[in-house]
């Protein structure tokens, strides 16, 4: 049943014959069975970021920033069905054995749609990037590919966190992120808003901070004005965990349990995840909250599981165990890694050729392990395929791999008894005897990741600067000295410091979290059976030293829109092993859409995927950004030789601008229109060599 009137009206129906303490019970994330009501408990909490999460074994793609990266709408959906379609098979099993404990639900508290705006934060790699129409794009596809076409929802996606969040971590149950209402509505709400109107998201949830002033799961302006007044949202409303806790014992805009309960639910949280709504009753009695606003957000709630069908024979009941890293699946996730590897530098010495090479070193602290397949928020592969094991895998019997460890992911040394970099030793030998090395550096969620779930106690999941762990930097320059020709593989969730290796290695490679089985893919990425495809959906920075303060909000001197430095390696950017160009764009525009027309030519004989990206500038507004922003963008895949005309159509807002107000604005008469595989910057050109094919136009009247 798909119809949320006819939903609304059972949940009514239902909610109307529980008692008071019955409907305060069913606002608990883990809310308990009514037998006597027919209702079984239900956990609402389960995770499924970039795979089924945190119940076993299901399907691994990899992290939400890789997925990002491959800057694929298509592919994002099907993440989204498959890990709602493997979220269905664990939900069907689980509960005929009785067993509906929390992750085995099917109200999945995913996509994270936050603003990747700074690359000191931890969760980052969970965002899809740093740009507001590329993460409302992935967004809207991974939503629709959860929630599905048919007769009741797949499963109900979440977008979060609502709003304004993106660190620190260590601060961010007492933070205010103060923002200007232009920041806000040009940045930090599009994503949220396409959710909401676009994929029609079934649930939002609420951010630990503060947003100027008011507690993000308690927040007026963002709760009733913006989200359920404005937008219309119909779906419901959950708190992060033991967020509304925060709002007496950290924020200190509450004074007691009772009170913070009654301002969340007052302003439309439905689901507490943590234990204040414990204290609903106690509000009740001591005139904080009435029962009418009880059981409106049991309604919401219950409306969500009538449109899951969970009271009902669905199409989705003989979804089996068997579906759980099916065939299918694992090849979507295999597509996935090999769109999301970004290729950042290349001297030629990229694809390698398996025949030729007798040896080959595999180095480093990432090389064979687990944990930098994975990211956070995770489940269980039944294999992993180490970077090590799928280059082993790949060559063959005759080529002789080597390997070192090389250094601790970050510790001094790997054997406690041993002395500082016990070893580099190893790692210069294995260095010397091979004809290439492939050095796998970087973190893992251990060092970069949430608050309270990283071992980086220091800085509670966050990045004090850019740079790799001091014992990786001295692996690096070690094996470098050696001369033999050095690939990074770079396993980060977020933009480093890599400018040594851009003047020192020959290839630079830049592979996310990819993963549980993503060295087979990597292997075949630099043996050459695939060409690499990602674009970067952050900008990587030279240093910290590039960047406002952490904990400014203001986007002035940040992400690629404002920057006004010279990046590293900008966003859109990535080079494949061919050679392809932009020609010809050509215009079309009415009142509705505006559709750019390019030529895309691979001049290669290596089959290629291209990411093609139209830049739009304003050229006559006082609040356009200073840089051009991403509108539209494809994925086209090109046979060696071959060219072939794309069609680009505009966001329907490439020509407005949005004031100090917050208020959408024409943008003026004058457009500055870019289309290439990048942006028009002078960073990208020179990387590249290639220019966009530019089109400035102009319209009587902005329409």
């Amino acid at each position: 049943m798909r119809d949320r009137e006819e939903a609304r009206k059972r949940a009514h129906e239902l909610v109307s014959r529980m008692t008071l303490e019955e409907k305060a019970s069913q606002l608990r994330y883990d809310a308990p069975a009514i037998p006597r009501l027919g209702i079984p408990a239900y956990n609402w909490w389960n995770e499924g970021l970039h795979g089924a999460a945190r119940a076993g074994t299901a399907t691994s793609f990899p992290q939400a920033i890789g997925i990002a990266a491959a800057f694929d709408r298509e592919l994002t959906e099907e993440m989204g069905r498959i890990t709602a379609v493997e979220g269905r098979a664990k939900y069907n099993s689980s509960c005929a054995q009785g067993d509906r404990d929390i992750y085995k639900g099917l109200t999945f508290w995913s996509p994270n749609v936050n603003i990747f705006r700074d690359p000191r934060w931890g969760r980052g790699h969970e965002t899809y990037g740093e740009d507001p129409y590329l993460t409302a794009q992935m967004g809207k596809a991974y939503v629709q590919g959860m929630q599905g076409k048919g007769e009741h929802m797949t499963a109900a996606a979440c977008a979060k966190h609502f709003a304004v969040h993106s660190g620190p971590e260590a601060l961010r149950h007492e933070f205010n992120a103060q923002v200007s209402q232009k920041d806000l509505y040009e940045t930090y709400l599009p994503a949220f808003e396409a959710l909401v109107k676009e994929a029609e998201v079934e649930a939002v949830m609420g951010a630990y901070n503060r947003t100027n002033g008011e507690p993000c799961c308690g927040s007026k302006t963002l709760m009733q004005d913006i989200l359920r007044g404005k937008w219309n949202f119909q779906g419901h409303f959950v708190s992060d965990c033991w967020a509304i806790g925060d709002f007496h014992t950290r924020h200190m805009v509450t004074d007691t349990a009772e009170e913070s309960a009654a301002l969340a639910l007052k302003n439309g949280c439905d689901v507490n995840c943590g234990n204040t709504y414990l204290h609903l009753l106690k509000a009740y009695q001591d005139g904080l909250v009435t029962e009418e606003e009880i059981g409106t957000a049991a309604e919401r709630l219950f409306t969500t599981r009538f449109l899951l069908g969970l009271f009902d024979d669905t199409e989705y009941d003989k979804i089996g165990f068997d579906r759980l890293e099916c065939p299918a699946h694992l090849e979507a996730a295999a597509k996935a890694t090999a769109e999301s590897v970004v290729l950042l530098k290349n001297n030629g010495v990229l694809p390698l050729s398996a025949e030729s090479l007798k040896s080959i070193g595999v180095i480093g602290p990432n090389a064979n392990s687990r944990s930098a397949l994975v990211g956070n928020y995770h489940g269980t592969s039944s294999r992993y395929i180490t970077v090590l094991e799928g280059i082993q895998d790949y060559v063959s019997p005759d080529t002789r791999v080597y390997y070192s460890e090389g250094c601790h992911l970050f510790r001094e040394k790997v054997e406690s008894l041993a002395q500082r970099q016990d070893r580099i030793s190893e790692a210069v030998n294995v260095a010397n005897n091979s004809d290439v090395v492939i050095l796998c550096l970087g973190l893992d969620e251990t060092l970069e990741g949430e608050e309270g779930d990283t071992g980086n106690s220091y800085a509670s999941g966050d990045k004090l600067d850019l740079l790799l762990p001091l014992v990786q930097r001295e692996l690096a320059e070690a094996v470098i000295k050696t001369g033999k020709p050095v690939i990074l593989l770079n396993m980060t969730g977020s933009a480093m410091d890599l400018r040594y290796f851009q003047d020192h290695a020959a290839a630079v490679v830049q592979v996310w979290y990819p993963g549980a089985r993503g060295g087979r893919t990597i292997a075949k990425l630099l043996f050459g059976e695939i060409s690499p495809s990602g674009k970067l959906p952050v900008t990587f920075y030279s240093s910290t030293e590039d960047l406002p303060a952490f904990e400014d909000y203001s986007m002035k001197g940040r992400t690629y829109r404002y920057f006004q430095g010279r990046p590293l390696y900008p966003f859109g950017y990535g080079l494949t092993y061919g050679d392809a160009e932009v020609e010809n764009a050509i215009m079309a525009h009415d009142p509705t859409h505006t559709t750019v027309t390019v030529t895309v030519t691979n001049k290669s004989d290596i089959a290629i995927e291209e990411v093609v990206q139209v830049y739009v500038k304003a050229l006559d507004s006082p609040y356009a950004p200073p840089n051009p922003r991403l509108c539209a963008f494809a994925r086209v895949r090109l046979s060696g030789q071959e060219s072939r005309q794309v069609d680009l159509q505009l966001c329907p807002d490439a020509f407005y601008v949005i004031d100090e107000k917050g208020e959408k604005q024409p943008g003026g008469n004058r457009f500055l229109i870019s289309a290439g595989l990048g942006q028009p910057d002078e960073r990208t050109k020179e990387l590249t060599g290639k220019e966009c094919v530019s089109l400035q136009v102009e319209f009587p009247q902005n329409a």
